[in-house]
């Protein structure tokens, strides 16, 4: 196709350079928006009637064209021309081919800056939708398999050292604070997504006597944007999206590790199911964590996509450049690959098995009740300063014997501290510290059951919030 035939062909007296146009062209990943930009065009042509533009026959030709073109492209059956450079054009040139004049028309009072600023928010709130959806299905697992594991101890870990006796449900509840604020940050995110540029034109609106809020209200955004310049050069609202996508990856990388320590001989707290796992081609006796392997590196993949499109804005004067082309194929990544991630930890999780045994033993090692008796001595009136290093001196000689602290005996941790007596030792098992954090947002049992119980009652609230956001 040569300029001739393209759309801004009055300008142009020689043809695209082949190169160029193959450079150029975007129709090769934006036409998964094609969907929206029809919603986008149908919209606009009602809109246009309704103010006389158009007259009612003119938008009733249009939107059935576009209704067949749809419903074409649904099927498979339409062919795309990297000559017409992007889904939008790829679209109205059919549109034109197959009825008339008319066809024409559509694009009066808009240009493709606007018109593409506005696909992309109606695809991204239906994309965010469906994640939100995701996040949901993945913290009902956690909340169901945490009720479950309640009463599970395991160690728990600062700087990867055995620090302090805890639940597994206690733990798998501290997952789901992660994808609560993540849900959060992208019901936020779109309320900013929610409002329509179309009307901006080029860059300084139109001259038509158009109705923006009958467009939103017709496409069912809560707004418009204010300031036309910003309306088609604005790509906050899809940085801001791959930034909580960024975090939400990060937070299934931090997962993802925890599940391949755990899968470990030297950890040996869960089992991975065969579905979620490959084998060696030379080791025999190999089972690799692939899914939570994945899942680790894919978390660089999307904080990639982040820094590249911050760089891609930082340097644009206004309005729109054609720099901004390039935010689709990171955005597209970068949801597809959260979606899957989401999905695949949702899946993974219930076919996991966790050895609660092997958890409680290596929950015993380590010392770990040695802050329980700390607090202890404190109760007894020693300062905490003074109780810490005690603890300490026990620690020491426990280490010295070989044995854990339960198993020295009261004169030896009465050499330590002369307030010891035998109550000592009920603070000193696993139950009994674990037991003892029976407050809001603590580790005994009893709390991760209200805990639990709190989580499943957010979650039912999440939609509300959503409707609200709307």
């Amino acid at each position: 196709m040569s300029s001739s035939d393209k759309a801004w062909k009055g300008r142009f007296s020689g043809p695209t350079d082949a190169f160029v146009e193959q450079f150029t062209a975007s129709v090769g990943f934006d036409k998964r928006l094609y969907h929206h930009d029809i919603q986008g065009s149908q919209a606009h042509a009602r809109m246009l009637a309704a103010v006389g533009v158009l007259t009612a026959a003119e938008a009733m030709r249009i939107c059935e064209g576009l209704a067949a073109i749809e419903a074409e492209i649904d099927a498979g059956q339409f062919t795309w021309s990297v000559a017409r450079e992007d889904v939008h054009m790829n679209i109205e040139a059919v549109l034109t081919e197959r009825i008339g004049e008319t066809g024409k028309k559509l694009h009066t009072a808009r240009s493709r800056n606007d018109q593409v600023a506005t696909t992309i928010r109606l695809y991204l709130r239906d994309q965010v939708d469906q994640i939100l959806a995701r996040l949901r299905d993945l913290m009902r697992t956690l909340v169901d398999i945490a009720r479950n594991e309640a009463d599970t101890v395991m160690p728990g870990f600062t700087h990867l050292q055995v620090a302090q006796p805890v639940t597994l449900g206690h733990h798998l509840l501290a997952w789901f604070e992660m994808f609560m604020r993540d849900h959060a940050r992208l019901v936020d995110a779109r309320r900013r997504i929610n409002v329509l540029p179309l009307g901006a034109g080029a860059l300084a609106g139109t001259s038509f006597p158009i109705d923006r809020h009958l467009t939103a209200r017709l496409l069912g955004f809560a707004g418009v944007t204010e300031n036309s310049l910003d309306s088609v050069s604005d790509r906050d609202f899809v940085i801001e999206v791959t930034a909580d996508a960024a975090l939400a990856m990060v937070h299934l990388s931090r997962i993802a590790e925890e599940l391949v320590l755990w899968s470990t001989p030297q950890f040996g707290f869960i089992e991975l199911a065969d579905g979620f796992c490959t084998g060696s081609s030379i080791m025999p006796q190999k089972k690799n964590p692939d899914v939570p392997e994945l899942l680790r590196g894919k978390a660089g993949r999307v904080t990639g996509h982040l820094v590249g499109l911050l760089m891609v804005m930082k340097g644009q004067p206004l309005a729109y450049n054609k720099d901004n082309q390039e935010d689709k194929e990171a955005l597209f990544d970068t949801l597809d690959t959260l979606s899957d991630s989401l999905r695949a930890l949702a899946e993974l999780l219930p076919a996991t098995t966790f050895h609660r045994e092997r958890m409680r033993s290596e929950a015993g090692r380590g010392y770990a009740t040695a802050t329980d008796l700390a607090d202890y001595l404190v109760r007894r009136g020693m300062p905490f300063r003074d109780a810490h290093e005690a603890s300490g001196q026990a620690v020491r000689l426990a280490i010295s014997r070989g044995v854990d602290l339960a198993a020295l005996s009261l004169d030896e941790l009465r050499q330590c501290a002369s307030v010891i007596d035998e109550t000592v030792f009920a603070v000193l098992t696993l139950d009994g510290s674990i037991a003892a954090r029976n407050h809001f947002g603590g580790t005994a049992p009893a709390q991760v059951r209200s805990a639990a119980a709190r989580a499943a009652e957010r979650l039912q609230a999440l939609k509300e919030i959503e409707e609200v956001a709307d």
